[in-house]
Parts: C-alpha cells; sequence; structure tokens
C-alpha cells in the first residue's frame, strides 16, 4: 500500500465488548501522537458511566476522548449525527499533526463514517411514536415480525434485540411504502452501493482498521459476566435508579435500551428480579458481543488480534499497513 498519498492516516480499533479495545488504545496514545475518538453510542451520554465503562476521570486526563458525555439521555443521535462529528474532530486531530484513532464497538457508526449514508426518507416523528407504542404494549420481537412481514430481508439481517435499526426499517417502509431492502437495492443499480467493505475511495483518510477479540470465546463470555459484576459492585443500579427517578425517561429511548440499562430498569419496575436482571443483562451482552463479530466478520480490510496476547502490542505495531505511518 503507498502511504505517500495526500490523504492523511487514521486507525479504527474496534472488537466486541469487553475485548480489550481501550488498554490497547492507551499504550497506542502513550507511545505515539495519537487522540482518540469514541465510536460508541452509548458513551456519548451524560449520568450513564458505570454501565457504559466509560473511562474515568484519571483515565481521560492520560488520554482524552472524544465525542463522549455531551448528549442528555433523553436525546436521540443518530449515525449520521455521528459521522459529521467524528469527521469534524478527524479533521481538527489532523491539523494538529496528530493521527486520529477510533475506538469503539458501534459498527454502524463506522461503516456509515467510512462509506456515507444511504439516501432513505427523512424521520417521521409520528411514525416513529406509533412503532415505539406498539413496541411497549407488544415488544420488540412482535416489532420485528410485522417488519419480517414487509421486509423479509432486512428482518433477517437485523437481530430483534436491535430495536433502533428494527424501528428505522419499518418506518422506512412506512413513509415510503417500499422496503428498506428495495431502497439499497435501487441505489445499489445506480451506483450507490452501501454494503460493507465497498467502494471507500471517497473517503478523505487512509485508515488501518484493527481488530482485537479474543481467540477463545468462552474467555469473552467470562470477561462479560466479570465485568458485569464488577458494574454491579460500582453502584451500576444506583445509577440506574437516579435516571429512572427523574421522571422524564423511558425504556423506548435509545439511551435506556443500551445493554445492561434495560434490564436494570425492567427490575426497578418489577418485571425482573435481581438475579433475573444479572442473568439476563449478561446474556443481551453475550448477545451484542455476538452481533459485533458478525459485523467485524464481514470487514474486508480489518487485521484481527488476540486480546489476550501478552505481545498484543508490539504486534499491533508490526503490521505492514500501520508500521509506515508511526513516528
Amino acid at each position: 500500500m503507498n502511504r505517500s498519498s495526500i490523504k492523511p492516516p487514521a486507525i479504527f480499533l474496534t472488537g466486541p465488548t469487553a475485548s480489550g479495545k481501550t488498554a490497547l488504545a492507551l499504550e497506542l496514545v502513550k507511545r505515539y501522537p495519537m487522540e482518540i475518538i469514541s465510536v460508541d453510542s452509548a458513551l456519548i451520554y451524560r449520568e450513564m458511566d458505570i454501565g457504559t465503562a466509560k473511562p474515568d476521570a484519571e483515565m481521560l486526563a492520560l488520554a482524552p476522548h472524544r465525542l463522549i458525555n455531551f448528549l442528555d439521555p433523553s436525546e436521540s443521535y443518530s449515525a449520521s449525527d455521528f459521522r459529521d462529528d467524528a469527521l469534524e474532530a478527524m479533521a481538527d486531530i489532523t491539523s494538529k499533526g496528530k493521527i486520529p484513532l477510533l475506538v469503539g464497538g458501534t459498527m454502524l457508526y463506522y461503516k456509515v463514517l467510512r462509506e456515507g449514508i444511504a439516501e432513505l426518507p427523512p424521520a417521521n416523528d409520528a411514525i416513529r411514536a406509533e412503532i415505539k407504542a406498539d413496541a411497549l404494549a407488544n415488544g420488540w420481537e412482535s416489532v420485528h415480525r410485522k417488519l419480517a412481514e414487509v421486509d423479509p430481508v432486512a428482518a433477517k439481517r437485523i437481530h430483534p434485540n436491535d430495536p433502533q435499526r428494527v424501528e428505522r426499517a419499518l418506518e422506512v417502509y412506512r413513509i415510503s411504502g417500499k422496503s428498506l431492502t428495495q431502497w439499497h437495492e435501487e441505489q445499489k443499480a445506480k451506483g450507490n452501493d452501501q454494503s460493507w467493505g465497498g467502494d471507500v475511495n471517497a473517503f478523505p483518510y487512509e485508515v488501518t482498521s484493527i481488530a482485537v477479540c479474543p481467540e477463545d470465546r468462552a474467555k469473552l463470555h467470562e470477561r462479560i459476566a466479570q465485568r458485569f459484576h464488577i458494574m454491579l459492585n460500582d453502584g451500576f443500579m444506583d445509577e440506574v435508579r437516579r435516571l429512572y427517578d427523574r421522571g422524564d425517561l423511558d425504556p423506548s429511548l435509545p439511551s435506556i435500551r443500551a445493554v445492561g440499562y434495560r434490564q436494570a430498569w425492567d427490575c426497578l419496575e418489577g418485571n425482573l428480579s435481581y438475579d433475573e436482571m444479572v442473568e439476563r443483562g449478561i446474556i443481551a451482552t453475550r448477545q451484542l458481543a455476538k452481533r459485533q463479530i458478525t459485523w467485524l466478520r464481514s470487514w474486508s480490510d480489518l487485521h484481527w488480534f488476540d486480546g489476550e496476547d501478552p505481545e498484543l502490542i508490539e504486534k499491533v505495531l508490526k503490521i505492514a499497513p500501520l508500521a509506515p505511518i508511526l513516528p
């Protein structure tokens, strides 16, 4: 690969939850002129620190993170919003002679950042309210079945536990009368292919993409369970209760649908016992990790590393596409 390109360098560091991304990012920032941009749809929210494993003050002093802790949990934030904010942050970091290091596990954010976003009908608040009301009354699995009736291809691709994407796919159909799949096929026919790993030549950075994940899936599951219990010991339920007691939040919001928060909210509402909440929270986190790994497997130019490897940092720095861009 020719690194004499006029495009400035950037690094994407991703992986499933609890895989060791943050530890590797800190090592990179300690050694090289990099700044971190968070790629995490939960870290954006204020008042949600423990359950999102948000970096603490000491960590942020060592390695400041952009795009965290700037939105109230009552507000929504789209992948398109992220793209605009991330490109602005990347340009600022590059202007200072540093390398943007994008770290996180929200795969849709990476995809939209690098490939742009498909032309789709704008959001419709009334239709979204109808879908959310249906979900509150009957559950997201019921909404997912309705999506499968009108767009079986999208329903097969989108997991029922991914309500934001289920909602958007059904919303697109109800607004336009055309399925999300049909919209994408029509744009692909026009040369606007939004498939993962497609043409990214328009992206204004030369990207090195890295993923960390334990080779042993059982080890990842163990780390997920351990981290969930640590969060609980650190006061996670008190954090969720403070959100619950505000009175202006509910499970239809993306913030409260975040893994762990949804289960804790159900516990506070009396729908789950504490033990059931713990079990379902861990299961939901494992399911999230599985979806993240599925996304990663379709990422064409990704360099995989075992997050448990004691020589991880040395191996990462030796990969051919990365070495020439580091001082």
